[in-house]
Parts: structure tokens; C-alpha cells; sequence
């Protein structure tokens, strides 16, 4: 038995010989080191990482659709809006949500605790704890791809514990959709705006005219100048056929009966008449306060009245115009699917990667077999 033993002891060394002659060095750097590394890594080091997925599209009554699941949703009166879709994914990566989502250091907390491995956390070995490197480390984390055949947007994010997973894309979701409602109201205040001002300057001149107006027919004592002289010629006119009935009347008298004592009223009638048709007249034109003299005045005002009233009209109309405008350019983030809280860590995969390293550690030690064996070969 002890002879075995010597025997096994004295023919070790050189089984050990040989096997190192035939693993040569360029085969263990390619492919036995690095498979080694990756079964270390995946079997005992790499931390669990938890994936929560969701999907949204951003649509738009009156904005064209760029085909696939957008043709759906524009025969269902809507389309996608494909410049809210961008702002919503910059935003999504953005350095602002990612001071949304850390608040109180909820998301570095998150990403630096203990139990996590040091090749995957954050700020494992104390060296970097600035902002721009948590950024990066979160974009690392943080997924966005937009379809374009299907206007669907999916949104990704990795974390070491479900909960944290699923948090975080509910954030970041919610970040979403309040950026494409921050975009609506700054372009429905754009829109809407401009009009309001120009209804409100409107309205300013029309009051303003309006009031130019009443003031001058209470200090002129007049409501329609040229509706008040139709009114004044008319009397005018009765008064003129009255005096004409009158004269006929007196000069019948003087020729038949020049004694009769109603001469005298008679008379007295016409000057009276006269009189009062001299001053109907007198209201009409001839002077500084007749309503001639006051319908030029009247007329100016008036039209300035009417042309603010028309301006303000039309100001009210594109004001209206604008608000369903703006109406049918609103943008709606729809959810299609929501965040998920996973139940299994569907990464890292780690046969997968302990597998593709051996895999390309084969083809580069093929490789370079081939480069250096060409060199030997040229060199000889």
C-alpha cells in the first residue's frame, strides 16, 4: 500500500508537467482565467436585479399618427404626438427626474445598501458620491424605448429588490405624465393667451368708447341727432301745412269780410306760427347746438363705438377659435400597461453568462492561435 502511495507521489509531478505544457498560456488567459472570473462572478458575487416594465402612449386628437397601434387609436378620434413622446422619454433620463425620484436620497439609499453586492451598488468603495456619478449610475438602471411602429412607449427599470422596482417606474411614470401636462397648459397658455389679451384690450375700447358716447349725449342733450332732426323736420312740416291752412283762411276773410273781427286772431295765428317754425328749424341747423351742428360729433363717436364693438366681436371669436384649438392639440398620456411588482430577479442570467464568456473566450484564443501561429510561420 505504501509502495502506491510513493509510486502516485513520484508520478504527480509529472502528469502536472504535462498537462502545463499542453494548456499553453495564450489558453489560459482567453479562456480559463475569464471563465473562471464569470463562474465567481455569477455563482457567488453578482446581486439579483429585479425588473418592473410598464408602457404608455401619447396621443393627441389632432396630431397625425405614425402608423401600427397609433392607426387604432386615430380611429378611435385620436393619433400620437410624437413631440410630447420625446419630452416625456428626455425627461424620463433627465438629471430633473432623478432629483424627483431621490428625495431624502430615497433612490441612492435605495442603490447603496449593504446587502447588495460590491460590484453592483452604488459608491461601493466609498471613492465617488457626486451627483453626476449617481446619474450615471441611474441611467445604467433606467430604460426608455419608443416603437415607432407601434407609437408605444416602454419604460425599464432595474432594481436589487422588487418594491424599490416597482416604485421607481411608478415615479418615473407619473414624471411622465406630468411633463406632456406641463407642455398642454405652457402651449394652451401660448395659444389662449395672446387671445385673451387681445379681448381684454377690446373690451378696454369698447367700454371706452361707450362711455365716450353716453357722455356726449347727456352734454348734448341728444340720443340720435339725426333720428331726433326727422322727428323735428316733421313737426316742422306740420307746422308749416298748419300756416298754410292758416294764411288761406285769413286771406278768404280780408276778401269776402275785411271787418270780421277774427282778422285779428287770425293774424296773431300766423305770426305765432312763424315763430314757432323759425325755432323747430333753429333746433334743426343754424347754429352751434342745433343737431346738425351735433351729428358730425355723434357720428364720429358713434362709429368709434361700433368699430370697437366689431373689433371685440371679432376678438371673442378667435378667443373661442384658440380655446378649441388648443382643445384639439391636448396631448394624453395613456397608460397600456402599468408598472409591475416582480416576483422573481430575472437578472443578471447568469448561466447565459458564464456561458457566453466561454464562448468568446474560444473565439479570441481561435483567433490569436491563428494570428501568432501566421507570425511563426513568417518568421521562420
Amino acid at each position: 500500500m505504501y509502495e502506491g502511495f510513493e509510486i502516485t507521489k513520484r508520478l504527480m509531478p509529472t502528469t502536472l508537467v504535462k498537462v502545463r505544457r499542453r494548456v499553453s498560456p495564450l489558453f489560459l488567459v482567453t479562456v480559463v482565467i475569464p471563465t473562471v472570473a464569470a463562474i465567481l462572478y455569477y455563482g457567488f458575487f453578482a446581486s439579483d436585479i429585479y425588473v418592473s416594465e410598464s408602457s404608455f402612449v401619447v396621443r393627441s386628437p389632432d396630431k397625425p399618427s405614425a402608423g401600427g397601434f397609433g392607426v387604432l387609436l386615430k380611429s378611435a378620434g385620436f393619433s400620437n404626438s410624437n413631440d410630447e413622446v420625446f419630452a416625456a422619454q428626455d425627461f424620463i433620463r433627465s438629471r430633473d427626474a432623478l432629483r424627483a425620484i431621490n428625495r431624502n436620497r430615497e433612490f441612492e439609499k435605495s442603490y447603496s445598501a449593504p446587502s447588495i453586492s460590491i460590484f453592483n451598488r452604488f459608491n461601493s468603495l466609498g471613492l465617488t458620491g457626486t451627483f453626476e456619478d449617481l446619474y450615471r449610475y441611474f441611467t445604467g438602471k433606467v430604460d426608455v424605448n419608443y416603437d415607432s411602429s407601434s407609437s408605444i412607449t416602454k419604460l425599464t427599470v432595474r432594481a436589487f429588490n422588487s418594491r424599490d422596482a416597482y416604485k421607481f417606474n411608478e415615479d418615473l411614470l407619473e414624471l411622465a405624465e406630468q411633463t406632456v401636462n406641463r407642455l398642454n397648459e405652457r402651449g394652451r397658455q401660448d395659444l389662449v393667451g395672446f387671445a385673451q389679451a387681445e379681448v381684454n384690450r377690446a373690451k378696454l375700447q369698447s367700454q371706452m368708447a361707450g362711455s365716450s358716447l353716453a357722455a356726449f349725449r347727456n352734454r348734448a342733450g341728444v340720443v340720435d341727432p339725426e333720428k331726433q332732426a326727422a322727428v323735428q323736420l316733421q313737426m316742422v312740416s306740420k307746422i308749416q301745412d298748419e300756416l298754410i291752412a292758416t294764411r288761406t283762411q285769413l286771406a278768404e276773410i280780408r276778401r269776402y269780410a275785411p271787418a270780421n273781427p277774427q282778422v285779428e286772431s287770425l293774424q296773431t295765428r300766423v305770426a305765432s306760427l312763424q315763430r314757432q317754425i323759425s325755432q323747430e328749424t333753429s333746433k334743426v341747423a343754424g347754429n352751434q347746438g342745433s343737431l346738425a351742428g351735433t351729428a358730425a360729433q355723434y357720428q364720429r363717436l358713434s362709429l368709434e363705438s361700433q368699430f370697437a364693438d366689431k373689433q371685440l366681436a371679432a376678438a371673442m371669436s378667435s378667443l373661442v377659435d384658440a380655446q378649441n384649438e388648443a382643445r384639439r392639440k391636448q396631448a394624453y398620456v395613456e397608460r397600456i400597461s402599468h408598472p409591475n411588482i416582480p416576483d422573481e430577479a430575472l437578472e443578471p442570467r447568469r448561466l447565459r453568462g458564464i456561458l457566453a464568456t466561454l464562448v468568446l473566450g474560444l473565439v479570441a484564443w481561435g483567433i490569436l492561435s491563428m494570428l501568432f501561429a501566421g507570425v511563426r510561420e513568417h518568421q521562420e
